[in-house]
C-alpha cells in the first residue's frame, strides 16, 4: 500500500502529464487561430511543467538518499 506522500506524488505527476497533453492538444488544434506570442506562451508553460516533473524526480532521488544533480 502506498503511503500518503507516494500517493500524492503519483497523483501530482498524473495531473501534470494530463495538463501537458491538454496543452499540446490545444497547440495542435488551435495552430491556425493562435498568434505567435500565444504559441510561445503555451510552449513555455509546457516546458515549465516538464521542468517541474524533472525537479519532482530529483527531489524523490534526494529523499531516497541519492545525490543532488548539478
Amino acid at each position: 500500500m502506498l503511503n500518503y506522500q507516494t500517493f500524492y506524488q503519483s497523483e501530482l505527476v498524473k495531473l501534470i502529464n494530463a495538463e501537458i497533453d491538454r496543452l499540446k492538444d490545444n497547440l495542435i488544434t488551435a495552430h491556425t487561430t493562435m498568434d505567435f506570442s500565444a504559441y510561445k506562451h503555451q510552449v513555455g508553460v509546457i516546458d515549465g511543467l516538464k521542468r517541474a516533473l524533472e525537479l519532482a524526480d530529483e527531489a524523490e532521488t534526494i529523499a531516497n538518499g541519492g545525490e543532488r544533480r548539478k
